[in-house]
């Protein structure tokens, strides 16, 4: 499982160096390929190919008319693209995404379980300077955490 914080750099070419806590999950769990995309165009969303696979099986058993499921598509197709991880540890973050994103120089790098997450370090700081309302906190209380 991916988790926490630990913040690295994109570089001018637009590959993203990842951080030594999450490639060891990387080379003892996953391959070094991936799916990178994206719900928004803010932050990337980094997905082992493995993961990646399971949602797009769970993706083949809806209708084809799902609307959901074609927004979803849509959106990750948009933004994504397959990703193979360097020899240096580098995944080369997809043009359009960056410019997005604004993914260069200081970015955090966020474990999300399954998948990490890739956001400008103004945009987390933006993100976490937002109130925890009560609502989500009745919310997680719902999940019973």
């Amino acid at each position: 499982m991916f988790r926490g914080n630990h913040p690295t750099r994109v570089d001018e070419k637009g590959r993203l160096k990842v951080p030594a806590e999450f490639k060891r999950v990387i080379d003892e769990k996953y391959s070094t390929q991936f799916y990178i995309t994206s719900l928004d165009g803010k932050s990337a969303q980094i997905y082992p190919f493995e993961e990646w696979e399971r949602i797009e099986q769970k993706l083949a058993g809806l209708s084809t008319f799902n609307p959901t499921k074609k927004k979803f598509l849509t959106r990750t197709n948009y933004w994504g693209q397959v990703a193979e991880m360097d020899s240096q540890g580098r995944l080369l973050l997809p043009q359009l995404l960056r410019d997005s994103a604004q993914l260069k120089g200081e970015v955090a790098v966020m474990g999300y379980l399954n998948r990490l997450e890739v956001q400008s370090m103004e945009g987390v700081r933006q993100e976490v300077e937002e109130a925890f309302t009560a609502e989500d906190e009745k919310n997680l209380d719902d999940l019973g955490i």
